[in-house]
């Protein structure tokens, strides 16, 4: 545990010393400031014609704004995590430093983790503006708060998949804008995947739906937590680290 959390320490270290942690927060709050205005004006016009029409149509606001502004916010983390992934083996592969890393007394499972709590501690703490919205929306009405927490605990998920992902992108290479645009093709691949499925249909189009990123993530904003989507994310979180340890590992007795 002590040699994660001195892995763990580095890397955070790593991104608050350097620009990308800055840069991606502004424009990460740039973006969803800007979804969130749009959103809400959106459903501000849909209150004012709804409260016009004599039969009383009653609005959502979870459904018509929380939800849409989440799935906004996945696609939207899914283009920053390769930038906050694409560095952390690749760049000490580079340098030369990871004969140095590997040499010490540290387990390749010690610093996959070290670095993967890393990089999803800084994934959340971009997401973390985002709860100004929240109170805002709160401010202004009632959205169902249990469908929230579990929109943000799909967040959480999902940042995991693309994080874990991302960790092994970097273990394949040396060059960080390698690693990032393989990163970034395989999440993207993952997340259209599930598109085939409805063209290809039977069991392979099930199967390719059940593979895809996205459809597992659509039930949280809403408020419905599977135990089905939660056990895709942690295999494939799982599944990701293991190959990336192996990785590790086959660099170890290599070298």
């Amino acid at each position: 545990m002590s040699a994660t959390a001195a892995i763990f320490r580095k890397e955070m270290r790593a991104y608050f010393c350097s620009p990308i942690a800055y840069v991606l927060w502004t424009c990460f709050v740039a973006l969803t400031g800007y979804f969130f205005y749009s959103g809400l004006l959106y459903y501000s016009m849909a209150s004012m014609q709804a409260m016009q029409q004599p039969w009383g149509v009653t609005l959502n606001l979870q459904e018509m704004l929380m939800a849409p502004l989440m799935s906004n916010w996945s696609v939207m983390l899914m283009l920053i995590s390769p930038l906050l992934t694409m560095r952390l083996l690749s760049e000490e592969k580079r340098s030369g430093t990871i004969e140095l890393l590997l040499s010490y007394p540290l387990s390749d499972a010690s610093v996959v983790w070290g670095k993967f709590l890393a990089a999803l501690t800084m994934f959340a703490l971009i997401l973390l503006p985002t709860l100004a919205q929240v109170a805002i929306l709160f401010w202004l009405g009632q959205p169902h708060l249990p469908a929230i927490l579990a929109g943000y605990l799909g967040l959480i998920f999902m940042g995991g998949a693309f994080i874990a992902l991302g960790l092994l992108a970097s273990a394949l290479t040396e060059n960080q804008i390698v690693s990032g645009v393989l990163s970034f093709v395989a999440l993207l691949m993952l997340w259209v995947v599930g598109w085939s499925g409805n063209l290809v249909g039977g069991s392979l189009g099930e199967a390719l739906k059940a593979l895809a990123l996205g459809p597992h993530f659509e039930g949280f904003p809403k408020g419905l937590i599977d135990t089905a989507d939660v056990a895709y994310f942690i295999l494939f979180i799982g599944f990701f680290l293991f190959v990336t340890i192996r990785t590790l590992e086959a660099k170890r007795w290599k070298a």
